[in-house]
């Protein structure tokens, strides 16, 4: 990131920044989970993120679960 206006355009809209230069990427994954994201699809992201745990052995909804009860306490 050598060009100052891409900084400057980083520092306005960071999530903007990040979600273009996923897209220029050109990971289909990347792609995919950045419109799923876009279009506010939690299913579909829910359901990568669980294929994810489970393709290592962990259980999505186990780990949310914690994840969630820390901001409980």
């Amino acid at each position: 990131m050598n060009n100052p206006l891409q900084i400057l355009k980083a520092i306005k809209n960071p999530k903007q920044f990040a979600m273009n230069m996923i897209k220029k990427s050109g990971n289909p994954i990347f792609n995919n989970l950045t419109d799923m994201a876009e279009k506010g699809d939690t299913q579909g992201l829910q359901n990568f993120a669980r294929n994810i745990f489970k393709e290592h052995g962990a259980d999505f909804d186990k780990e949310f679960q914690e994840f969630m009860s820390t901001f409980k306490n």
